[in-house]
């Protein structure tokens, strides 16, 4: 899969400062409110990345941004215009990669990007996009005959082959090798320099912390948490963990400043966690360490597989979706 970005995008960035706009965005099936009022920005050159669990919103959230649906209520702006219906001031400068596909299964993969260049103003040449999503051994074969990971990626060269200006990426990579995965981040980290203004979703949480700009994380329709990855996992502290020695029971654990501490099962056996907070993330964790090492001189202890890291966003991401419920027990008293 080549990673240039040649003749991508046109005229980028030339709009508005927010190419897409969110603001109080509501969203329901029936009696169930899928979304729940919420805001967001996305500027051109940018990749916000909308994640959250099953069910949280993200699909009705990029449905309603592609004119499929109404808002029940708010309002939802793509450089600057109402994008329900599919209004034509958009189709030439908007494309998506959703999660159901809706290409010919019996045409081949050229005939299938030949028919999307039909379709598009100012195409991309064929060889080119399929040069760029790897599938150029494929050209004759029927889309049929890919595979899962396959399909996506053609579902991602007839979005890129218009040249967007703004692109949906709704799990743009199910299914795919690793090997086509990390290609196609570049191809997407590729459009976002040069200009595209890009709303992703996943489920893989690396896949947002490589690509992202923005991160906001749903849970039930709402907007739990927001801002750049840094800004995002700071919050949430630092870890300091350690397999529990043998007869040190979770009450013995000691108190380290601004640390809260818990026990895990992990491995077969249990392991003893702690998540310091503060107003100095830089020297947190190591004021936190220093007694805790004290501590395990003083009883004989040797601290097996100790660690010490920063929050990550699958801590975030977790902690958000009360994933985490089931596996961690606070500590008593």
């Amino acid at each position: 899969m080549s990673t240039g970005h040649q003749d991508l995008p046109k005229d980028a960035g030339a709009a508005a400062p927010a190419a897409i706009s969110v603001r109080d965005l509501r969203q329901s099936y029936g009696d169930f409110e899928a979304v729940r009022g919420i805001s967001f920005d996305v500027a051109p050159g940018e990749l916000f990345a909308l994640l959250g669990t099953n069910g949280a919103g993200k699909t009705t959230t990029v449905e309603t941004l592609e004119g499929f649906r109404r808002p029940a209520s708010g309002t939802v702006r793509v450089f600057g215009t109402d994008p329900y219906g599919r209004p034509a001031a958009l189709r030439e400068r908007v494309d998506a990669v959703l999660q159901q596909s809706g290409v010919f299964a019996e045409l081949t993969v050229a005939e299938t990007v030949d028919l999307s260049r039909d379709l598009a103003a100012d195409p991309l040449d064929r060889d080119h996009v399929l040069d760029l999503i790897g599938l150029a051994d494929k050209a004759a074969v029927a889309v049929q005959r890919l595979s899962g990971g396959q399909k996506r990626r053609l579902d991602l060269g007839l979005a890129v082959l218009s040249r967007p200006e703004a692109l949906f990426l709704d799990e743009p990579t199910t299914g795919m090798d690793p090997e086509a995965r990390r290609a196609t981040w570049t191809l997407i980290a590729d459009l976002v320099d040069s200009g595209t203004a890009v709303l992703l979703t996943t489920h893989y949480l690396e896949e947002a912390e490589r690509l992202a700009d923005r991160i906001a994380i749903m849970h039930r329709g709402e907007i739990r948490v927001s801002g750049t990855l840094r800004e995002v996992v700071v919050g949430r502290g630092d870890r300091i963990g350690f397999r529990l020695p043998p007869d040190v029971r979770a009450g013995d654990l000691p108190d380290l400043p601004g640390a809260t501490a818990a026990v895990e099962s992990r491995d077969g056996g249990a392991w003893a966690g702690y998540t310091v907070l503060g107003d100095d993330p830089e020297g947190r964790a190591h004021r936190a360490l220093a007694p805790l090492m004290e501590w395990a001189r003083g009883r004989g202890l040797t601290l097996d597989r100790l660690e010490l890291r920063s929050a990550s966003l699958e801590d975030v991401f977790l902690g958000v979706a009360d994933g985490a419920a089931g596996l961690v027990a606070d500590r008593p008293g």
